[in-house]
């Protein structure tokens, strides 16, 4: 196995990506967990890679997210079988309507355009992880491959954060924590920024707490600025990777039982995030074993759907759950919360 190194999650979903367009008949999940960059360096060749198979996982749903058709293949000759599943991107799916022409100006233009993207679409990495991919059978000539990434929305912190990690200068900002009144400043050294369940992170040394401390971008209140005069050295490489150990950790410990209401938007969403054989049946609804990260994320996504979840486990969870659908009814006096009957007596057990 290679020596691990610093692979952005960009890199990463973009490469993945750029596999699954470049086949015809598919890739299988030990093919993309072997060959692809920033999987290929963690992948243990006949080893546990369990972890590294979640994280698959996860990007995958990352890139159904980004409106990217992602195909999954049945081997004819051994149908149902997950080991022989073969995932792929359907090239013709990109490709213009015949009814659409341009004028000689805007053709000369798209070539130009073209042209830069072809010269900085492969990284050194991402040709090599091609030349791989060409071993196991798959030919495409084109670096281009017909596709144009897109952009995730982030937060507005991300990008002074990015510039003061790499130019190794202490920011600070306000933190606002669920449950607390007021945002607090918090000073930090800035490691590692990490998209993790579909969220940002930032890993960094809180200097007053002097210790490591991870934060959730989308908490952070107003601007991000510069500490006049306070620097710091760069920790070096593996980070990245120490902050997602930390958040997988973190979401391999934290086990959600929920109900989801048969046929309900939450059964079918939430369904999807349940590994095979986790489904339990309880009385009238399935009970869904749902790992999470961070309980007041996850509460605010359950009470989003209302009536059609009831949380079981744990009871911290179903305590926010709840909360938040009474603060939402007590915020419409006027209007008639159709409150799922267990839940609301489910906090007075």
């Amino acid at each position: 196995m290679e020596k691990n190194s610093r692979v952005s999650v960009e890199e990463r979903l973009f490469s993945l990506v750029l596999a699954l367009i470049a086949t015809e008949v598919g890739l299988t999940k030990a093919d993309i967990l072997s060959t692809v960059q920033g999987y290929r360096q963690r992948y243990l060749p006949g080893g546990d890679n369990a972890s590294l198979e979640r994280q698959f996982e996860r990007d995958k749903d990352d890139i159904r997210e980004l409106g990217i058709p992602l195909e999954v293949v049945e081997p004819p000759d051994d149908p149902g079988s997950n080991h022989h599943l073969r995932y792929r991107i359907p090239k013709g799916l990109y490709e213009l309507p015949v009814d659409v022409t341009f004028s000689p100006d805007e053709l000369m233009l798209l070539k130009l355009a073209a042209t830069v993207w072809r010269e900085g679409s492969l990284s050194a990495e991402s040709r090599r992880a091609m030349t791989k991919l060409h071993a196991l059978g798959i030919d495409s000539s084109d670096p281009v491959l017909g596709y144009s990434p897109s952009l995730r929305v982030r937060e507005a912190s991300f990008e002074p954060l990015s510039k003061a990690m790499d130019r190794g200068q202490v920011v600070a900002f306000l933190y606002l924590k669920p449950g607390e009144a007021a945002a607090r400043r918090r000073q930090v050294e800035p490691r590692a920024m990490v998209l993790h369940d579909g969220r940002w992170h930032l890993f960094g040394t809180d200097q007053d707490a002097a210790a490591t401390r991870t934060y959730l971008l989308s908490r952070i209140v107003g601007p991000v600025v510069t500490v006049p005069g306070a620097s710091f050295v760069a920790h070096g490489d593996g980070q990245g990777q120490e902050a997602l150990s930390e958040l997988e950790a973190l979401w391999t410990a934290n086990i959600a039982v929920i109900a989801a209401r048969p046929g309900s938007d939450a059964a079918v969403r939430l369904s999807k995030r349940v590994a095979p054989g986790e489904i339990r049946t309880n009385a009238d609804a399935s009970a869904l074993h749902l790992n999470f990260t961070d309980l007041n994320v996850f509460a605010d996504e359950l009470a989003g759907y209302g009536p059609e979840v009831l949380v079981h486990s744990p009871a911290a969870l179903r305590t926010a759950v709840r909360s938040r659908l009474i603060t939402v009814r007590d915020a419409h006096t006027d209007f008639d919360l159709n409150v799922h009957p267990d839940t609301t007596t489910a906090a007075d057990e």
